[in-house]
Parts: C-alpha cells; sequence; structure tokens
C-alpha cells in the first residue's frame, strides 16, 4: 500500500470487530446521533433508502437479546445496540437490494463508530436459524413488512487490536479467475 496518511483510510483500516466494552460509561446522545446520520449517509440502489434503525441502550431489552442470540453475548455489556433493519416492499412492491443498502448503512455505522473512538461489531441477524429474526422482531415490535438484517453492539472497547494491514493474496484475481 502507498505510504498515506489520509484519516479517511486510516479509519477504514482501524475498524474492527470488538466484542468487550466498559458498561461503566455510556455513549452521548450526540454520538448516537452522529452514529444515525452516517449510517442514514450510506449508497441506496435508487436512492430508496429502505433502512430503519432501531436504538436500544435498554439493559434488560439488550441482555433478552443476548440471550435469544448465539452470537450476541457482547450486548450484556455494550451500552448501546442499533438494529439495522430494512423494508422488503414499499406500495406493494418487493424492493430487491434492500439487504445491500442496510449492509451499507451498517459499515457507515461501524465506520462512524471508529472515528468516535467507540468500539463495535456486526452481529447478523437475517437468513439466522431458529427463527432469529421473528423472534427480535417480536421482542422489538417491528413490523411484518421490516427484515431485521443484522445489529450493532457499540461500547467504549475495552480491547485493542492492530489496523488491518495488506491485501490478502488469495483473494485477489485480476481480470478474470
Amino acid at each position: 500500500m502507498i505510504d498515506n496518511t489520509n484519516p479517511a483510510i486510516d479509519n477504514i483500516l482501524a475498524r474492527r470487530s470488538i466484542r468487550r466494552f466498559n458498561e461503566k460509561l455510556s455513549i452521548k446522545q450526540a454520538e448516537i446521533e452522529c452514529l444515525l446520520e452516517c449510517a442514514s449517509a450510506a449508497p441506496s440502489a435508487h436512492n430508496l433508502k429502505p433502512f430503519h434503525f432501531v436504538v436500544l441502550t435498554d439493559k434488560e431489552t439488550l441482555s433478552n437479546i443476548a440471550e435469544m442470540h448465539p452470537y450476541a453475548k457482547m450486548l450484556t455489556t455494550a451500552s448501546l445496540a442499533i438494529v439495522v433493519c430494512g423494508e422488503m416492499e414499499r406500495n406493494g412492491e418487493k424492493l430487491s437490494y434492500w439487504e445491500h443498502d442496510c449492509a451499507a448503512a451498517m459499515e457507515n455505522l461501524l465506520l462512524a463508530a471508529t472515528a468516535l473512538g467507540l468500539g463495535s461489531v456486526w452481529i447478523g441477524v437475517r437468513h439466522s436459524q431458529n427463527n432469529l429474526e421473528d423472534k427480535i422482531k417480536q421482542v422489538l415490535e417491528i413490523p411484518s413488512y421490516i427484515g431485521v438484517f443484522s445489529i450493532a453492539a457499540i461500547g467504549h472497547p475495552l480491547e485493542t487490536k492492530d489496523p488491518h494491514k495488506g491485501i490478502i493474496p488469495t483473494s485477489l484475481h485480476l481480470n478474470k479467475w
């Protein structure tokens, strides 16, 4: 990689999955609003912006979801979770790319958390087993026409990880496979 001190690139490479949080520290309302604004700025097919965000700060709700999701135990110590949801249809029309749009919104959310000095991790929900998506919909009272894509667990990190470096050689293909 070129020698670069671009803060945007530094932030992308610094973003790591953080699963241990200082539960004594809360996240400011202004930080939550910044995270949501950045998530909302994600690119979207046909600019339909089908994403919706459920902000969770209630410890009981966070613990409840941590109990039902086999890979979300870190929610018990997270100060905040943002559930990224999407409209699967609008005005009777199927929205074919809502999951792509939600993925872009999630990535923006995680990058914004890193830029704010917060730790975060992407917790998948869509296409999970054991009716997990339906269970989360029920707990959070999410309408049936909305899909639950993923959850971002966010908090003040209790762990640090080195930034990403290099390209994975086996994932690189030039002009053809």
